[in-house]
Parts: structure tokens; C-alpha cells; sequence
């Protein structure tokens, strides 16, 4: 995707072939900034902080932390210590844990002299392999998206809801719930997207909006709570979101609201889509509500915000009373019977253990 007519991604090795550039998305919309990660203590930081965000991103990003770390030192002491560093800066998003395991797997089947090759190059395959994932999720979308269009009589507009930003600023190029409107935009299907602004962090309003109006996409921001109000007036057609972790029975974990757009989207008769690659899919868990931990942020996340002023300052300020306590789980579980379809990179499912199954067919052996 581009910034300014620019191609890029999200994650890259920097010039000099071992520093791995990254888009410091705590700085967007306001600034363009790119950071060098050098060490895999910088990498974990940029996880930990939201420099980098969305499960497939920090997957990538953990592993070339890895990378980074045997670059330094590729005795198994250093990595096992860069792993479970690395892992536990986010708990929620499964991705992290699949490529950290992935790479950790391989390294640790070959000489410490020939590990740090071993974890560049398979870190970068990690992110081409989103890449052609993510896009296989934007084909599958289309279909739905063309189908429902052309169901109701191509109307002039066609309204998709979304709820944080699960684009390609969340992978490392198409995203999995924005990949399938990019494509109907591209194949003149007139998508026009709801951007929820999704505090606290508003990535919504933040950088979901910021990629769609980058690629020309026709947008709306809109307050969290204005989603059920749109749906009871017709005025949505579609809603997709992404994930964070999926059960083995079709339960969702995405950004704290969702599940409040889903009950939404079920009493209105809204089709209700997640968007997912594989590594997405945790097939150890079968209750989302009870197994998936969900991570709870620093309350200042809630308590400030940061905007522009007037002449053109960035400014933070404490929005809340003096003394207010604040509570911020960073996520909700969705339950599978909410859930139209999880469209995946290998097709559409239903939200159940059968659904999966039918696209995962090895897992019945595990």
C-alpha cells in the first residue's frame, strides 16, 4: 500500500542488512516517522509500546527480534532469553506466540554459527507469507462484499462497518478486514467505509482512516457508540473486523467494542464478518470468554489524549477529573454465534470447530 504515493510496508531490513526498519505508529496520523530496531530489546519495546500493532505485525516484528538477538548473541541461553522477552510483551494476540515458536523451532535445530542467517531469512518469509495471506483474504472478501452489493441492486453506496484498524498498517501490506474493501474499491464496487473511532488509542479514527483516505477510499470517522444507531436506520450493510486470537470453536478476541458492534449487527440484521489469517487460530482453546487473556493497558491510555492544535502542535491532555480511576482492557471476546463467517486465506467458514475444520483439515490429526 502507499503513504504519500509511496509503496511500503509496515516492517523492512534497513540498508545496512540488519537493522529492521519499522513505521512508528504511535506518531500517525500527525508525523510519518520510521524507527531502526538494533536490538531485540528495541524490538520488544516497539511491541510493548504500539510502535507496532496488529497480531500479524507484531508476529513479524517478534520475529526479527529474534533475528536481532542472534545477530548479538546465538548461544541458546541468549535465545531462550530473547524469547520469553519477546513473548511476553502482549498476551492477547496469538500470532506473536506462532511466529516466536516457528523461528525458536528452527534455530534451535542448527549450529548457534549459522542461526542468525536462519532468523533473517525466515523472518522476512514470515512476512511474505502475510502478505500472500492477507491477500487471499481480500479475494475471498470480495466475493462477499460483490455478492451483497449485488443482492441489494448495486446501490450507489455500499456501507461496511469496521472497528479498529485491522489493515495493512495491522500486517504487513493489504491487512486481513480492510484487504477485502481495498479490493472492491479497486474492482469499482462503491465501498464506503465506517470508521469507528475505537478508544481508547482511536486506531480507527487514527490510522484506519489515515490508510483509507491514503488510498482514496471513501470514509466516514464516526464515535464508537454511533454503530447500533447506523444499523437501525439501514444505513449499513456489511460489517467487518479483524482478531487477535481465535478459538478452535469460532470464537472472537478482538479490540475492546466489538462485541458490542456484533450484538448490534445480530438484532439489525447486519452480516457480521472477521477477517483472520491462520496463525490467527489458537486450536488449544474452545472458550474465548474464558480462556483468552485479555490484556489490561496502562489507564492513561483511557485518561489522555493526543491531538493537533490549532498552529499545528501535537498536545496531550488529561481529559478525566482529577483523582477519576480508570479501567482499560485493550479487548472483548465476541462468541461464535455472533459471527456470520470468518473469511480466511483459504475461504469463508462458519463460525464453529466444524467450520474450521473443513478449511483446516490437519488439525483433526492434532
Amino acid at each position: 500500500m502507499k503513504i504519500y504515493g509511496k509503496s511500503m510496508r509496515t516492517i523492512w531490513v534497513a540498508a545496512d542488512s540488519w537493522g529492521v526498519e519499522i513505521i512508528d505508529q504511535t506518531r500517525l496520523p500527525f508525523e510519518v516517522e520510521t524507527r531502526t530496531l538494533r536490538s531485540w530489546q528495541e524490538a520488544a519495546s516497539a511491541i510493548r509500546d504500539m510502535v507496532v500493532r496488529g497480531a500479524p505485525l507484531i508476529g513479524a516484528t517478534g520475529a526479527y527480534g529474534l533475528a536481532l538477538a542472534m545477530r548479538e548473541d546465538s548461544s541458546d541461553e541468549n535465545l531462550e532469553r530473547a524469547y520469553a522477552a519477546l513473548l511476553a510483551t502482549r498476551p492477547t494476540a496469538v500470532n506473536l506466540r506462532w511466529a516466536l515458536d516457528d523461528l525458536r523451532g528452527r534455530l534451535t535445530q542448527v549450529a548457534p554459527s549459522a542461526r542468525m542467517g536462519l532468523a533473517y531469512r525466515r523472518a522476512a518469509e514470515i512476512c511474505d507469507e502475510d502478505v500472500e495471506t492477507c491477500k487471499a483474504i481480500g479475494r475471498h472478501g470480495l466475493s462477499i462484499i460483490r455478492d451483497l452489493w449485488e443482492q441489494k441492486g448495486k446501490p450507489p453506496r455500499f456501507n461496511v462497518l469496521t472497528h479498529c484498524n485491522a489493515g495493512w498498517l495491522a500486517c504487513i501490506d493489504w491487512g486481513t478486514a480492510l484487504a477485502p474493501i481495498y479490493m472492491a474499491f479497486e474492482a469499482g464496487i462503491p465501498v464506503h467505509v465506517w470508521v469507528d473511532e475505537t478508544r481508547p488509542r482511536n486506531q480507527g479514527a487514527s490510522l484506519t482512516a489515515f490508510e483509507l483516505g491514503q488510498h482514496g477510499v471513501d470514509h466516514t470517522v464516526i464515535a464508537d457508540n454511533q454503530g447500533g444507531h447506523l444499523m437501525q436506520h439501514g444505513l449499513v450493510d456489511l460489517a467487518i473486523v479483524g482478531t487477535d486470537r481465535t478459538t478452535a470453536t469460532g470464537d472472537v478476541c478482538n479490540k475492546i467494542g466489538t462485541y458490542l458492534k456484533a450484538l448490534a449487527a445480530h438484532d439489525n440484521g447486519v452480516p457480521f464478518y472477521v477477517a483472520l489469517p491462520f496463525t490467527t487460530i489458537d486450536w488449544t482453546l474452545e472458550d474465548g470468554v474464558k480462556e483468552i487473556p485479555i490484556e489490561e493497558r496502562d489507564a492513561r491510555e483511557l485518561s489522555h489524549i493526543t491531538g493537533r492544535t490549532a498552529d499545528g502542535r501535537l498536545a496531550t491532555v488529561d481529559i478525566l477529573p482529577k483523582g477519576s480511576p480508570a479501567l482499560n482492557y485493550g479487548f472483548d471476546v465476541t462468541p461464535a454465534r455472533l459471527v456470520t463467517g470468518l473469511i480466511t486465506e483459504r475461504g469463508v467458514a462458519n463460525a464453529s470447530r466444524n467450520g474450521l475444520l473443513k478449511l483446516y483439515p490437519e488439525q483433526k490429526a492434532k
